[in-house]
């Protein structure tokens, strides 16, 4: 599984990864997580506003620090 968490690395993306890294530990799912703080990068991905999540490809969230189970469900969905 491959997530990334989008942001310039301002304590809201520091939330995220935390948030992210926790629901990953707690369901003993292996993941590459990636911070991306490349404003080019972001941008190439279609993101306007951070935090942003990405979990394989997928934009599942933009603009909000999402929930842990929000997150939950995602990995859950990502693994389908």
């Amino acid at each position: 599984m491959d997530i990334k968490i989008l942001g310039s690395g301002c304590s809201r993306c520091g939330e995220v990864a935390k948030r992210t890294i926790n629901v990953l530990a707690d369901m003993n799912i292996p993941a590459n997580v990636e911070k991306v703080t490349d404003v080019k990068q972001i941008m190439s991905l279609g993101i306007l506003a951070t935090p942003a999540l990405v979990i394989n490809g997928k934009i599942k969230c933009a603009g909000r620090i999402p929930r842990p189970e929000e997150i939950k469900s995602w990995i859950l969905e990502a693994q389908a």
